[in-house]
C-alpha cells in the first residue's frame, strides 16, 4: 500500500520489502536483460519461499530476459528455465 509504505524509509521496511523495492526499481527502467544476484539470499526462508513465488509469477506476466544468479540449486531449478553452472573459471 503506498500510502502506508511510501513514506518509509529503506531502514524502516523489512528485508523481503526492501528486495521487492529492488525489484520494482529495477523494472521501472525497463532494460532488455535483468541481472539479478543472488536477489533472495538475505531473506529467511519463509519470505524466501514467498518472493520466488512473487517472482515466477511477475516474470510470467512481464515476460522478461532475467540471469538470475544464485548459489542454491534448487532455487535454480525452480526459477530458472535455462541453467548454467559455473564452475573454476569457466562454465560448465
Amino acid at each position: 500500500d503506498p500510502k502506508t509504505y511510501g513514506p518509509r524509509y529503506p531502514h524502516q521496511l523489512s528485508g523481503g520489502q526492501r528486495q521487492r523495492v529492488g525489484v520494482a526499481r529495477a523494472l521501472a527502467a525497463d532494460p532488455p536483460v535483468l541481472l539479478m544476484d543472488e536477489p533472495f539470499g538475505a531473506v529467511d526462508p519463509v519470505v524466501r519461499e514467498r518472493l520466488q513465488n512473487q517472482f515466477t509469477d511477475l516474470q510470467r506476466r512481464l515476460r522478461k530476459t532475467v540471469l538470475f544468479v544464485t548459489h542454491d540449486i534448487e532455487e535454480a531449478v525452480r526459477l530458472g528455465d535455462r541453467m548454467a553452472v559455473y564452475g573454476p573459471g569457466r562454465i560448465e
